[in-house]
């Protein structure tokens, strides 16, 4: 096989047209608008706002206006004689009644804010998951069409070989072994074809679950990509950050804390309440005079008081001394799945940095091995020409160079990836590292 024909598959085995192809920030920004895992953390976030005005709600006045129509009907009979009275009361009240001092009306508001700082942190974390879920659909199916690309340019080398082998097996220079040996190989490599097809298909639908349509083209990595180490070095500081930044660590200390004023908020059902109560109200009469006492029709007459009002419970029954224990055992589970959380961020941390710095190894390793396979092609494509080597060792020579190719591309787009999972578990992952990450693919 002539070695110019091999170089050009071998060069085009990752090459992608890159013609009005997308690339990850693209993606990124669709995914933004029409996810809806996203889209339902954004009405979360949207419904977790109103907290706080309701928390305030309850500190501040409550005005109501009140009205009546009465209408009296009374059979009278005075000196033997009967007649018919009837009259009619309409009355009108507006109060007012402000809280001076409720202690649970108090910690509901503190729980308000404090609820609202969760559904941020809730929808934060939802944030940086989307960008997490992005890439890796996206390199999903950038890997997915490696392999394919991998595969066809594999069945393309062995079809020339099986060619090859059939001329030579004409003339009597080679067995008939070696065309058998190209058409299995050949035979294999249609079958992984097929699957590699079906696998892409797959892995662009997840991309299209994300952002709501099918994916066009996907710009590849930039050729000769050198990928660098993460900033800090030190595997501990990873840690330390994920320990106090990681939004599910901040989701759950706010748990705690609103766990912490549940308690309060239910033994304040002990203390005493104070109100500023006032109230006017205006009542006429009208019609005719139902006895000969009191009110004369056409009567009218208004009222206004004003007042401080006290509560102070005796007792409900053990319900408030029971919500009380309920509050407690509550925070004792806030407290363990903050532990819990705090362990969690940590492993994932400690797993994507070392999925960064494996990654980053594998990557050089791999660099060496696709120059060396290369190179063992092109002895193992001589040694054939001149007769020293057989078909199967320049096959299991392309096999071995489009594999090693394949893996690479795989082993950068886990350690992009895990780079960017190491800054979620941080807390620190933005849309800068996007950026940063579709600026190492082609325009």
């Amino acid at each position: 096989m002539r070695t110019t024909l091999i170089a050009t598959l071998l060069a085009g085995v990752f090459a992608t047209s890159n013609i009005h192809a997308a690339d990850l920030l693209q993606l990124y920004r669709e995914a933004l608008a029409n996810d809806a895992v996203f889209a339902s953390a954004r009405a979360s976030l949207a419904a977790g706002s109103e907290r706080e005005p309701q928390g305030f709600a309850q500190l501040l006045p409550v005005v109501g206006l009140g009205a009546s129509s009465t209408r009296t009907l009374a059979d009278v009979t005075l000196g033997g004689a009967s007649s018919d009275r009837n009259n009619t009361t309409n009355a009108y009240t507006i109060s007012l009644t402000q809280p001076l001092f409720r202690l649970a009306n108090w910690e509901s508001w503190q729980q308000s804010k404090l609820q609202v700082a969760a559904t941020r942190a809730v929808y934060a974390q939802a944030q940086q998951d989307l960008m997490v879920r992005i890439s890796q659909a996206y390199f999903d199916v950038l890997a997915a069409q490696d392999t394919l690309a991998t595969v066809q340019a594999q069945k393309t080398a062995i079809t020339e070989q099986l060619a090859s082998a059939k001329r030579n097996f004409l003339v009597c220079t080679a067995t008939i072994t070696d065309t058998h040996e190209a058409q299995a190989r050949f035979d294999l490599a249609v079958a992984q074809e097929f699957a590699a097809e079906s696998d892409l298909q797959i892995k662009r639908a997840a991309v299209q679950q994300i952002i709501g349509k099918p994916p066009g083209m996907l710009a590849p990595f930039k050729p000769g990509l050198a990928l660098t180490p993460p900033q800090p070095a030190a595997m501990q500081d990873w840690v330390s950050t994920a320990q106090g930044q990681n939004y599910g660590v901040l989701g759950q200390q706010l748990a705690l804390e609103i766990a912490q004023r549940e308690i309060k908020r239910n033994r304040a059902g002990h203390a005493p309440t104070l109100d500023l109560v006032a109230s006017r109200g205006r009542s006429v009469v009208n019609g005719s005079p139902t006895t000969t006492a009191t009110v004369i029709p056409g009567t009218q007459s208004n009222s206004s008081q004003i007042g401080v009002q006290l509560n102070l419970p005796l007792f409900s029954g053990f319900a408030t001394t029971s919500r009380v224990r309920e509050a407690i055992a509550l925070e004792d589970k806030a407290r363990s799945d903050l532990d819990n959380a705090r362990r969690v961020a940590e492993q994932s941390a400690r797993q994507a940095f070392l999925g960064v710095s494996s990654g980053l190894a594998q990557v050089r390793a791999l660099q060496a091995a696709e120059i060396s396979s290369q190179s063992a092609l092109e002895a193992n494509q001589l040694g054939y020409e001149v007769g020293v080597r057989i078909n199967i060792d320049v096959l299991n020579a392309q096999q071995q160079l489009f594999s090693t190719r394949r893996d690479l591309a795989r082993a950068r787009y886990d350690t992009v990836l895990n780079g960017l999972r190491l800054k979620s578990a941080a807390g620190v992952l933005k849309e800068e590292d996007l950026q940063q990450v579709n600026a190492l693919l082609q325009p």
